[in-house]
């Protein structure tokens, strides 16, 4: 387990988007599911963003951006409600740490 991260390793902002204590709460725990799987990460920046003008199925957006020993990576994830947009988003970034945990199993072999 990595022990030796601080609370600051997340990073939550808001683009035309008022961050509740809750909501940011909500990307926190929802995100404490990635230090747990991959001990290498160094920072873990999400910014959720409302859009009125996307349409309704699109509107709101999460954006994560994984600082990592290695290749930074990147994905975005929309949605009709900004819960569920970090739900998939996290559920995205948890896919690729496994797949890139994958990949390095396969190259020591």
């Amino acid at each position: 387990m990595n022990n030796n991260n601080h609370p600051n390793d997340v990073i939550v902002s808001g683009i035309h988007l008022e961050l509740t204590p809750s909501l940011k709460q909500f990307v926190v725990d929802k995100t404490a599911r990635l230090f747990r799987h991959e001990e290498s990460i160094v920072r873990l920046r999400v910014e959720l963003e409302c859009d009125p003008k996307q349409a309704v199925d699109k509107r709101f957006t999460a954006k994560g951006h994984i600082i990592i020993h290695g290749p930074d990576m990147n994905a975005t994830e929309s949605s009709d409600e900004c819960h569920k947009a970090v739900a998939l988003l996290v559920d995205k970034l948890d896919r690729m740490l496994r797949r890139r945990s994958r990949y390095f199993k396969v190259q020591r072999t």
